[in-house]
């Protein structure tokens, strides 16, 4: 069990990097908000860059698959019917942030021009940035799906004994963080502050720091399910 928190410290950390590149950091230094041309034009200019947008989400999603697996198995002893419904919702989360992915590479082809030839140059740009557009809010619609599946570890953390009561309630705040970044965004887009999503950032970071420097207590699993847990 210690074994699998230090991989789910490592997960989280790849998870993290991933995500900062292939979400927010190279997109950031791509697209134009509100111009089409310049995003389009960047786009072609550095091609690779932009398909290693795509590649570092592909690091992130690999590694959200292993941690609703392992994060399943270290909180298992704690409910394990609620963890395995975290899992389910972690994983859910992963394949529809995957679909909204698709948006993000679909400019490749657009900007191509490949069956599209009925489309004028300043079309196509205009419907590269369209796609990307899509990407962004069909990214931030379904995070209700992370923060749900956040939000049941906070708790079974808090509850568990063997990690801190601390990152169990920072997780419950970043969870509904998220729940709230969702529905705000689809009901009130006025009022989808980015500030919904920095509790997350912050509970991600210290459980990913605590499961590769401290781990679990040991001691206080085997106390929990009562046998003797291999370290």
């Amino acid at each position: 069990m210690q074994k699998y928190a230090r991989i789910a410290g490592i997960l989280f950390l790849l998870s993290i990097i991933g995500g900062g590149l292939g979400e927010f950091y190279i997109p950031s230094k791509l697209i134009v908000s509100g111009n089409a041309t310049a995003t389009a034009n960047n786009i072609r200019q550095f091609d690779f860059l932009f398909r290693l947008g795509f590649a570092t989400y592909l690091i992130e999603g690999i590694c959200d698959v292993a941690l609703s697996w392992i994060m399943y198995v270290l909180l298992r002893p704690v409910h394990k019917n609620l963890a395995l419904l975290a899992a389910f919702f972690g994983l859910v989360s992963t394949a529809v942030f995957a679909v909204a992915e698709l948006f993000y590479f679909a400019p490749l082809f657009i900007l191509n021009g490949v069956g599209l030839q009925t489309f004028s140059p300043g079309q196509l740009d205009s419907l590269a940035l369209l796609s990307l557009r899509f990407y962004g809010y069909g990214g931030m619609l379904f995070v209700v799906f992370y923060g749900i599946a956040t939000a049941i570890r906070g708790y079974l953390i808090f509850r568990s004994g063997y990690l801190p009561k601390f990152i169990g309630i920072l997780l419950g705040i970043g969870g509904a963080g998220f729940i709230l970044k969702s529905f705000t965004l689809a009901l009130a887009p006025t009022y989808s502050s980015g500030v919904l999503l920095l509790p997350m950032s912050l509970g991600g970071v210290t459980l990913l720091v605590w499961l590769l420097v401290k781990g679990i207590d040991v001691s206080k699993l085997e106390a929990r399910v009562g046998t003797a847990v291999s370290p």
